[in-house]
């Protein structure tokens, strides 16, 4: 079965093609800057003699222009991977949000593109372009089942104890106001990947996915108990350009005191804070070269951005009742030697011991950055969301 995968952000659209079962890439790539003059498409096959690349620099119009694009590299004469789309079996298409509505991957019927619509205000920045991205591709991939992994349903399984909010319940009665969780399909993949490197189905761990955007998730038995995002995906974690946890007093404080609407409050606290907020910079090795400069303000805002990491540790170890392993993930968590370092530090008294030389020198595929003999591993697992939505996919229509 050939799955064609698609992230559709505002301005990007991410793609995978994916053989399944076997779980052979066949390509990859990027739309990048969509609406914009110097938008480009970098396109990656791998067949039997190796990767080939092209990068296309045009304008890309809008979403339609950009998938129609991939389709002719998809089916081009030198470098095709298909002879015609219909050759796609399926598209999985990451969606954000799925509230309520949604715990399982769900095959795209007029009905769920409803749904997926009327949940728009809870994801304003991730659910349209997702939409937009399943519009186009019933358009390009006629004959494929159009398929919706939600970031949202790995996180159903939490208790309500977790996702209640301590505010009017008719708010939850009548308007489903209630902590959902993100980057699930990430976390889903990276704690399985975890539990069979560990070959321990009912393993206690605590997965932190530290991209631009952040999460930490507690689970137990291979479901989601707790997870730090919450209604949508800006409480938790200090991120690229969110702030992550912040006293609700602010928020009126600067609407009611200081004059801001709450729409400019709202864009301050979505896309003006965090990383970027505190230093000018949302990107990490920005900041880290920062603080090779001396930047003082760029080593505190490092060390904020771990010191949150280490309280959601702590919170969750007290959620499981122990812990079996601490998996770091994704661009931040894969990559990043001092976030890793500052982020389990002093935490000797838990059972958390970091063996620095180990971190520093890294690995390839998942490995171990914790000391000799610890009872808890400190893993690091390259996540593969992509991978994971296919899987999903595959299962759904076998």
């Amino acid at each position: 079965m050939n799955v064609f995968v698609i992230n559709s952000g505002s301005s990007s659209i991410k793609y995978q093609l994916i053989q399944m079962p076997d779980a052979r890439v066949i390509c990859t790539g990027m739309v990048d800057r969509i609406g914009q003059d110097s938008a480009s498409i970098h396109h990656k096959t791998y067949p039997d003699s190796g990767k080939q690349e092209r990068t296309l620099n045009l304008r890309i119009q809008d979403h339609s222009a950009g998938l129609t694009e991939v389709a002719k590299l998809l089916t081009d004469a030198a470098i095709g991977v298909i002879k015609n789309p219909d050759e796609i079996h399926a598209v999985g298409h990451r969606v954000v949000h799925g509230g309520e509505n949604f715990s399982d991957t769900m095959v795209i019927t007029g009905e769920v593109k409803e749904m997926i619509k009327k949940l728009f205000p809870l994801a304003p920045l991730h659910n349209p372009p997702n939409y937009l991205g399943i519009e186009v591709a019933e358009k390009i991939f006629i004959k494929a089942k159009q398929v919706a992994v939600f970031d949202t349903a790995f996180h159903q399984s939490m208790p309500p104890v977790a996702y209640r909010m301590a505010i009017p319940k008719s708010f939850y009665n009548e308007h489903k106001i209630r902590n959902y969780g993100f980057h699930g399909t990430s976390h889903k993949y990276v704690s399985e990947r975890a539990s069979e490197y560990l070959n321990k189905k009912d393993a206690r761990l605590i997965t932190i996915h530290l991209g631009n955007g952040c999460s930490m998730t507690a689970i137990k038995n291979g479901k989601c108990v707790d997870t730090s995002m919450g209604f949508g995906p800006m409480n938790g974690l200090i991120m690229g350009t969110r702030t992550g946890d912040i006293d609700q007093s602010v928020i009126f404080h600067l609407i009611n005191q200081l004059g801001y609407t709450p729409e400019s409050v709202n864009a301050i606290l979505n896309k003006k804070s965090g990383m970027l907020g505190l230093t000018g910079f949302s990107d990490m090795r920005d900041v880290k070269a920062e603080i090779k400069k001396g930047n003082a303000e760029a080593a505190l805002a490092y060390e904020m951005y771990a010191y949150h990491v280490k309280k959601y540790i702590g919170t969750f170890i007290a959620v499981l009742n122990g812990l079996d392993a601490l998996v770091f993930t994704a661009g931040v968590g894969e990559n990043d030697v001092l976030t890793r370092e500052l982020s389990t530090s002093n935490l000797e008294f838990l059972g958390i011991h970091l063996d620095k030389e180990r971190n520093e020198t890294g690995g390839k595929g998942i490995f171990e950055i914790n000391t000799e003999g610890s009872a808890i591993k400190i893993l690091v697992i390259p996540t593969n969301e992509e991978l994971e939505i296919a899987r999903q996919c595959y299962a759904l229509l076998t």
